[in-house]
Formats: structure tokens, C-alpha cells, sequence
């Protein structure tokens, strides 16, 4: 059974994103997964990385019970919004606090590089805005993407990561909408 954590980067509870990890859950439940939902928003934790990688700061009990589960899962799917080309903040705050060295990776002593300790995870970015995906590609170089799925998960040794980007937000209908939560509870069916 594929165990998958689906994690929420959206902090409005009414938003889109919300309806589009409950559809995600809802195909993937279907197809007979394991399923967690870790909502970011709904955590109590400093997002700061107050001392950069100089001293650690000790995780509160909600990122360690989020770190646990990103351990136990098999699959991550992230939602999220692009806000101003990147992530929300406190999704940028989760992620540094959480994804340290000695936990999510490992720098060799005198070397360049790094032993990736998520290996053997994959991934899939749901992520929406509003501009079309291929406009956020072309001219602006997808920098919220890149920053999740190769500066992070990849680096991190989780691979392959898909990514599904949904956009226009701010102009799309309500049919559209339905279709784009369709499409989100497809993907939970087919387990990617």
C-alpha cells in the first residue's frame, strides 16, 4: 500500500488549494492508499531560521510530528499557491526549519558535495496562480517551482517530482474549477 502525505501550503481554509488536496486524498483513498494530510497553516512553529544553519534551533512538537511523517511517507504532494513568483511564507518557513542538514541531507567533511537522505521518496507539485503555466515558465523562469521541486526536493534526493500547474486562477470559471479539482482527484487515482 503507497503511503502518501499530502501537504497544504495554503493558509485560507476556503481557498482552492484546499479543495484540490481533498480531491487529491479523495482518488488517491480510492485507489487504496495510505493517506496523511499535513496543513501547514494549522501548525504551531517559529518559521524563522533565526540562526541559519550556525545553531540549531529545536523543532517545536508540530514540525517534529510533520517530520515523522514526511519520513514515514513514500510520496509527497505538495499544494500551493505562487505568491509574488515564490511560495507562501509560512510554507518557506516550514520547509527551512524542517528540512536541515543531518535530517533531509548531509554535507560530506572537505567536500562540495552531499549525501541525499529523502532518496527513495517522489514527488508531485500541485501548484496554482494566476498567470498560465507556460507564461510563469517562460518569462519568468518558474522560480517557486524550481525552488521546491530541484533546490530542495531533488536536492534532497527525492526524485522523480512531478509538477501540475493550474492557472488562471482569477479569471477561471466555475466549470473550470471543477475540472482543474477533477483533474487533482484523477492524479490521487493514478497515485502520482
Amino acid at each position: 500500500m503507497k503511503k502518501i502525505l499530502v501537504i497544504n501550503g495554503h493558509p485560507n481554509p476556503e481557498s482552492l488549494n484546499h479543495a484540490l488536496a481533498s480531491a487529491y486524498i479523495r482518488g488517491a483513498e480510492i485507489s487504496g492508499a495510505h493517506i496523511e494530510y499535513l496543513i501547514i497553516s494549522e501548525l504551531n512553529f517559529n518559521p524563522n531560521l533565526r540562526y541559519g544553519y550556525q545553531q540549531r534551533t529545536e523543532l517545536e512538537p508540530d514540525l517534529l510530528a510533520a517530520w515523522e511523517k514526511i519520513q514515514w511517507a513514500d510520496h509527497l504532494v505538495w499544494v500551493h499557491p505562487v505568491w509574488w513568483g515564490g511560495l507562501p511564507a509560512l510554507m518557506k518557513g516550514f520547509i527551512d526549519r524542517l528540512f536541515l542538514p543531518g535530517m533531509a541531507f548531509r554535507y560530506r567533511e572537505n567536500s562540495v558535495w552531499w549525501d541525499k537522505l529523502l532518496k527513495g521518496k517522489t514527488a508531485h507539485i500541485i501548484t496554482t496562480m494566476d498567470q498560465p503555466g507556460w507564461y510563469y515558465f517562460l518569462f519568468f523562469g518558474q522560480p517557486s517551482i524550481n525552488q521546491l521541486k530541484k533546490s530542495t526536493l531533488e536536492f534532497c534526493g527525492v526524485s522523480p517530482v512531478k509538477v501540475t500547474r493550474l492557472g488562471i486562477i482569477k479569471t477561471a470559471s466555475a466549470e473550470t474549477i471543477q475540472k482543474w479539482i477533477h483533474k487533482a482527484e484523477i492524479l490521487g487515482k493514478k497515485l502520482t
